[in-house]
């Protein structure tokens, strides 16, 4: 199992219309590509030295390779209806992690 996870500061400006745009639109975009089996979104809980305020959004899915095919067919689409809406306003980074074991 492979966890996708974006981590998102963003200006405090945005935060509601950000979160109603994840929560209604991106993530449920994210799942429909059917390359995710869920998603478990965070908020990070530090003070960050550039201000806004940080989130987390881990996507589960089953391989590498079907990450891989996010990438290839879907990623440029999905991220750039982001940037459109809220573009300049937040910072994203992205990170891949392999599940060792889950208890």
């Amino acid at each position: 199992m492979y966890i996708y996870n974006v981590t998102i500061n963003i200006e405090e400006s945005i935060k509601q219309d950000w979160l109603h745009w994840m929560q209604g639109t991106h993530i449920p975009e994210m799942l429909a590509t059917g390359k995710f089996s869920k998603a478990l979104m965070t908020r990070v809980l530090v003070e960050e030295e550039m201000g806004g305020l940080t989130f987390s959004v881990q996507y589960t899915t089953d391989s590498k390779e079907t990450l891989e095919k996010y990438y290839a067919e879907d990623a440029d689409s999905l991220r750039s209806k982001g940037a459109a809406l809220f573009g300049g306003k937040f910072v994203a980074f992205r990170t891949e992690l392999a599940v060792v074991s889950e208890h």
